[in-house]
């Protein structure tokens, strides 16, 4: 396969970063295609762990080329940190880091506008929502007009006409800065892929949150600003749909969610607190404490639909070791009717009952297995489970944090 898509098939934090960095290795090129710096994807190699905002986790990989798409928002100054972050582990980034020309920059005055506007939905308030806002009302900034000083005092004293409450010349010279910074990084993205894709590179296109984050797919208006689904990886890049070769959705073996919004399988308090700790989830963004619960295989049916799923990813099913019982969501009941399907009503979500089936847990430490014949009956069929609820192959499989504890099926479950 020469084009792979990765997709986070839940609300976000299921373990792409990990699974990224597994399929990277077989990789050329890795590229992100959307989402900003709300975004974090965690890699734990040896006793070192790697947490990424905006730069492809396969930049921990020799030899790989790795490419910021235009469907990101790109804060510099958060770019910049992350840069140096890496070269003071002794990752290399100078040459083999491009970013599009096109990508839109966030600035200050979108952090504020963030703050104000998203705590109702619990946005992470570091801009990407008001910087998506002006990319749409076609007064954004992109990356190219850093290089550009008439270009960049224009569209900024456009966008601060009036405004009191910023200092436009010292934001100018300070973005300058930025652009003199990046713009040994700035490429034609298109092109460059383009030219890959002819030349039968193998290309990793990374997705940031989840297919219900999605603008459009998820759970609005508790979602992001742009499109976490497969589709974002075309617009957000500039590659063609006949090019992808497969899809790959990463799912946690139970769902987790930060921020505000509709959870049908939450876990009471104490169950709660109980996965949450072994789980370590909090957000690697924000910190965050995360809301966890029972796996909801009517969500990700949904993400296997409108991301045309090939197959799918298994995390953290380790988590799930001390569980006596294990359940599955596989419908919702709301005012007598079931459904079985996505309901695209917010008030279904956020009032339905889910219908679970219940199975019998393993009772064992999966940490050390590192083939799927391995694993206890009960956590197979478990898996089994998964795949025939939701149709879908499933290629790999998490057992703990670090790149050994994964390993990919020699045949399809």
């Amino acid at each position: 396969m020469s084009c792979r898509v990765v997709v986070g098939a839940q609300w976000g934090d299921e373990g792409k970063g990990k699974i990224i960095d597994i399929l990277a290795a077989d990789a050329d090129i890795i590229v992100r295609y959307q989402g900003g710096n709300n975004a974090g994807h965690t890699v734990v190699i040896g006793e070192d762990e790697f947490i990424l905002h905006l730069i492809p986790s396969g930049i921990l990989h020799k030899g790989k080329t790795c490419i910021i798409g235009n469907g990101v928002v790109l804060d510099p100054a958060a770019l910049l940190e992350e840069i140096e972050m890496l070269r003071k582990k002794g990752i290399k980034v100078d040459g083999n880091l491009l970013i599009s020309e096109a990508a839109h920059i966030i600035f200050p005055y979108h952090k504020v506008m963030d703050k104000r506007r998203g705590a109702k939905i619990g946005t992470t308030g570091r801009g990407i929502g008001p910087c998506y806002v002006d990319k749409m009302a076609r007064c954004g900034i992109r990356a190219i007009d850093l290089v550009n000083k008439d270009s960049l005092k224009k569209k900024l004293q456009a966008n601060l006409e009036g405004s009191a409450e910023f200092d436009i010349e010292k934001i100018y010279e300070q973005y300058l800065g930025y652009g003199k910074k990046i713009q040994k990084y700035l490429a034609n993205v298109p092109i460059v892929l383009g030219k890959a894709i002819s030349k039968k590179k193998r290309i990793l296109f990374e997705g940031a949150q989840g297919t219900l984050l999605d603008i459009d797919h998820g759970t609005y208006p508790y979602v992001t600003s742009s499109n976490a689904t497969a589709g974002g990886a075309l617009t957000g890049t500039g590659v063609g749909p006949t090019m992808i070769d497969k899809v790959i959705g990463v799912v946690k073996a139970y769902t987790t969610r930060v921020g505000e919004g509709p959870f049908p399988t939450q876990f009471k308090d104490d169950l709660m607190e109980k996965i949450r700790r072994k789980g370590k989830e909090f957000g690697a963004t924000t910190g965050r404490p995360r809301r966890c619960g029972w796996f909801d295989a009517v969500i990700v049916r949904h993400s296997v639909i409108v991301n045309g799923l090939s197959e799918i990813a298994v995390t953290k099913l380790d988590v799930l070791d001390e569980m006596e019982k294990i359940k599955i969501s596989t419908s919702y009941k709301y005012k007598g009717k079931t459904y079985r399907d996505f309901p695209a009503d917010i008030d279904v979500l956020a009032n339905c009952e889910p219908v679970y089936e219940e199975h019998d847990g393993w009772m064992q430490d999966t940490t050390a297995v590192k083939k799927y014949k391995d694993l206890p009956k009960n956590a197979k069929a478990y898996l089994k489970r998964l795949s025939e609820l939701l149709d879908v192959k499933i290629g790999i499989v998490s057992v703990g944090s670090k790149r050994k504890q994964t390993f990919k099926l020699k045949s399809y479950i």
